[in-house]
């Protein structure tokens, strides 16, 4: 079994919190001595996992990025699909708050939509198994923990899903350019499930089709687009805002 590397240091922490039983040992610099390094080597002994001390070009042999002077090896973080889904939407309390990516390829991106799902309440992530980036070491650096708390789904037939989630009461609420009503005219307070398509491409159109209505977010300059992850985190938070009643 091939293990997987998970570094940077929200992203050990938050694995050592939350699934020490996956790490098999953790990879510290020696010459860092600090409060948060100190804590992270704390709950490794506590969970009686190995801990080797090595340089910072050995660590960033094995990082892709990064590693703040830590890396953990870990099993294989357990894959979720159409199998898994029904199983994560019946556990959802409260209204449901799903997030859908559309073509979103660069794990970077990924990273930092995960982690804005983790903030805004978000009960899962869903994207299609072809063309989606991979919740890969990058990713999972880059969404400092949130890779662990939020279920990633990639499903075969995103259009079947969207679907599915349509039938259980839940609205498909896609973001494109060419919408007439913007994201802060929306009401987003219901049962929800936001598509965020590919950095310019935008939703696929078959996609498109599934949605219920779609919302744009108004912009004032020269700029035609915002980045996804940055249009995930307006279109989130605002439904956070409506939410919240303020």
């Amino acid at each position: 079994m091939k293990l997987e590397i998970v570094y940077g240091i929200h992203a050990v922490m938050t694995l050592l919190q939350r699934s020490p039983d996956q790490v098999t040992e953790l990879w510290v610099l020696k010459s860092r001595d600090d409060k948060r390094m100190n804590d992270i080597i704390e709950l490794a002994e506590a969970q009686e996992i190995p801990i080797m001390e090595t340089n910072k070009g050995l660590l960033s042999q094995k990082a892709d990025g990064n590693h703040q002077g830590v890396l953990a090896m870990r099993y294989p973080q357990r894959g979720y699909s159409e199998k898994n889904l029904e199983e994560e939407l019946d556990k959802i309390e409260g209204t449901p708050l799903i997030l859908v990516l559309d073509g979103v390829t660069d794990p970077h991106n990924l990273g930092a939509c995960l982690r804005t799902a983790d903030a805004a309440g978000v009960h899962m992530v869903i994207a299609p198994k072809d063309n989606s980036a991979p919740l890969n070491s990058v990713a999972s650096k880059i969404a400092c923990g949130a890779a662990e708390a939020v279920p990633y789904i990639q499903v075969t037939n995103l259009s079947r899903t969207l679907k599915d989630l349509q039938q259980r009461g839940i609205w498909i609420t896609g973001t494109a350019g060419e919408a007439t009503q913007s994201v802060y005219q929306a009401d987003m307070k219901g049962p929800l499930a936001l598509v965020m398509g590919a950095e310019g491409k935008g939703m696929r159109r078959l996609t498109r089709e599934h949605c219920d209505y779609l919302i744009n977010i108004p912009m004032a300059g020269e700029v035609s687009s915002l980045n996804v992850s940055v249009a995930t985190g307006v279109c989130l938070f605002e439904t956070v805002r409506q939410r919240l009643g303020s």
